[in-house]
C-alpha cells in the first residue's frame, strides 16, 4: 500500500509538506502543490479516511521512540518508558512505543499518518539524523538526550541529566579522597561508535575534570561480560599499576567488576575505590553498595511528558533542561591507599592482556 511517506519521497518534499497539502492547514506554493499532486496521481495514493480525521483532531496518543540498539542497558530504558507511560496516563494520554531502528523514517511516519499528537525521542546521538525531520514536524517533540550542536534543537525541548557534570563529579570525588590515577570502564564500544550523546558527554566531563585536578585518567570501553571486564581491568593495572580509583558507566559491568576484584584479592574500597554512574537501585543492590551519581530515569521520563503536554496546550518550547547530578557516597569509595596497591597474582599472569 502506498503511504504518505512514499508520496513525499517521490515528490522530493517532507512528509509534513504532503500532510499540509492534504489537510489545507498551511499555505503551500502552487508549484509544490502541483508536484505533490502529480506524485499522488502517479503512485495512486489514497488517504485513509481515519487518517484524514486524525490530521484535524487530537488522538490522545503520544509516540515514544525508544530504539533498542546494540549496547544499551534495557532496564534503564524500560524504567524511562514506564515513567513516560504512567505520567501520560495521568494527563489522559496513551503511549505508542516505537522500538525499531528506523531513524528519520519513524519520525516521518508519525508525522505523516497523524497517529500521535506529539513525540518523545530517546537515545539521542551527537549528530542525530532524526533532528531535521523533528524540527520540520507540525507535531511537537521532546528529546530525552542532547545533541552536540544546540542549534540542532531549535523549536524542540530537551530533558536530560547533565552527564558532563556527572563525569566531572566522579573525578572530583575521587580526587578529594586523594586518588591520583583513575580508570574509567565505559559503555560498550558500539555506544561510542555511533556517537550516543550521554556517553560522549560523560567522557568529556571526566577528561576535563582530570586535567583540572591533575589526575591521570584511562578510558576503556567494555562489554558487560566477566571476560570483557577481566581483560579491560587487567590491562588497566598493567598500564597503570598505581591505579586506585575506578569509575564505571556501564550497569552490566558492575557485578562482573566487583567479582573480579574479589577474585584478585583487591579490597573495595581499601585497595580500589569504585564510583558508578547508574540508577540508584543498581548501586544499592551491588555486592558492595557503590558510591554513585544517580541516573534519574523516572524523573527524566516524567519531565519529558510534562514538557510535551505543555507544548500541546500551546506553550512555547522552553529549550534544554539539564538535571544537576547528585552523587551519594557509599561503601564503594574511600581514601586512596597510602602506598601503591600491591601487585596481585592475576596481574603477573597477564590474563586478558593487550
Amino acid at each position: 500500500m502506498v503511504t504518505l511517506a512514499d508520496v513525499a519521497r517521490h515528490a522530493g518534499v517532507s512528509a509534513s509538506t504532503v500532510s499540509y497539502v492534504l489537510s489545507g492547514k498551511r499555505s503551500i506554493s502552487a508549484p509544490t502543490r502541483e508536484r505533490i499532486q502529480r506524485s499522488i496521481d502517479a503512485l495512486g495514493y489514497r488517504p485513509h479516511a481515519g487518517a484524514r480525521a486524525l490530521a484535524s483532531s487530537r488522538t490522545g496518543i503520544l509516540a515514544l521512540m525508544m530504539p533498542l540498539r546494540t549496547g544499551l542497558y534495557v532496564p534503564v530504558m524500560m524504567e524511562i518508558a514506564m515513567a513516560v507511560t504512567t505520567t501520560a496516563r495521568a494527563h489522559g494520554y496513551d503511549v505508542l512505543l516505537l522500538t525499531g531502528e528506523e531513524g528519520p523514517e519513524a519520525v516521518r511516519r508519525v508525522e505523516g499518518s497523524a497517529i500521535a499528537d506529539g513525540m518523545i525521542v530517546m537515545d539521542v546521538e551527537l549528530d542525530d539524523p532524526r533532528l531535521p525531520d523533528l524540527r520540520a514536524a507540525e507535531r511537537p517533540a521532546v528529546l530525552i538526550g542532547l545533541p552536540a550542536d544546540t542549534a540542532d534543537i531549535t523549536g524542540l525541548d530537551c530533558v536530560d541529566l547533565d552527564f558532563t557534570a556527572a563525569g566531572a563529579r566522579c573525578v572530583d570525588h575521587l580526587a578529594d579522597l586523594g586518588h591520583r590515577r583513575i580508570a574509567v570502564l565505559g559503555e560498550p564500544p558500539a555506544i561510542y561508535e555511533r556517537g550516543t550523546g550521554y556517553a560522549a558527554r560523560t567522557l568529556a566531563g571526566l577528561r576535563e575534570a582530570a586535567v583540572r585536578r591533575g589526575v591521570g585518567l584511562l578510558h576503556r570501553p567494555v562489554e558487560g561480560t566477566y571476560a570483557a571486564v577481566a581483560a579491560a581491568v587487567t590491562r588497566v593495572f598493567e598500564e597503570r599499576p598505581g591505579t586506585t580509583g575506578l569509575v564505571v558507566q556501564n550497569e552490566a559491568a558492575v557485578e562482573p567488576l566487583l567479582a573480579l576484584l574479589r577474585h584478585q584479592g583487591r579490597a573495595v574500597p581499601e585497595d580500589v575505590s569504585v564510583v558508578a554512574v547508574c540508577p540508584d537501585q543498581v548501586a544499592l543492590h551491588a555486592s558492595v553498595p557503590l558510591t554513585a551519581v544517580s541516573v534519574p530515569a523516572r524523573d527524566m521520563g516524567r519531565r519529558a511528558v510534562e514538557r510535551l503536554v505543555a507544548r500541546l496546550a500551546g506553550e512555547a518550547p522552553r529549550g534544554t533542561e539539564l538535571l544537576a547530578p547528585l552523587l551519594t557516597a557509599r561503601a564503594g569509595s574511600g581514601p586512596a591507599p597510602r602506598t601503591a596497591p600491591r601487585t596481585h597474582p592475576e596481574d603477573r599472569r597477564g590474563h586478558g592482556g593487550r
